[in-house]
């Protein structure tokens, strides 16, 4: 029903900064929200960063606040995620997901997921 594509990962050293983009195609019109989570090898899957496509509402988790910035292209269904000031603790698979739902902070919430990005944050 929907298709989400990241992109924009690769390598870049601690303090400087990427900008991911995920492309939603298909039903798009039934997204409530989308969200980026994260994966490192071995780790649970976290949120990182989620944003209504309407009305402004962004929520961060506590380990990006102030670095990270989602921000929303809603003509193009396109998502970003300008990550800033990275550590090596960044390093990971990012993820685009779509919810139906309001719960935009729960995992289980989201309905649509994308294949990943490779972040990697060199020392």
């Amino acid at each position: 029903q929907v298709q989400l594509v990241e992109s924009g990962g690769g390598l870049v050293q601690a303090g400087g900064s990427l900008r991911l983009s995920c492309a939603a195609s298909g039903r798009t019109f039934s997204v409530y929200a989308m969200g980026w989570f994260r994966q490192a090898p071995g780790k649970e899957r976290e949120f990182v960063a989620a944003s209504t496509w309407s009305g402004g509402s962004t929520w961060y988790a506590d380990s990006v606040k102030g670095r990270f910035t989602i921000s929303r292209d809603d003509a193009r269904n396109t998502v970003y995620l300008q990550m800033n000031s990275l550590k090596s603790e960044d390093t990971a698979v990012y993820y685009c997901a779509g919810t139906l739902h309001t719960m935009v902070v729960v995992t289980s919430s989201y309905d649509y997921w994308g294949q990943g990005t490779q972040v990697t944050v060199s020392s």
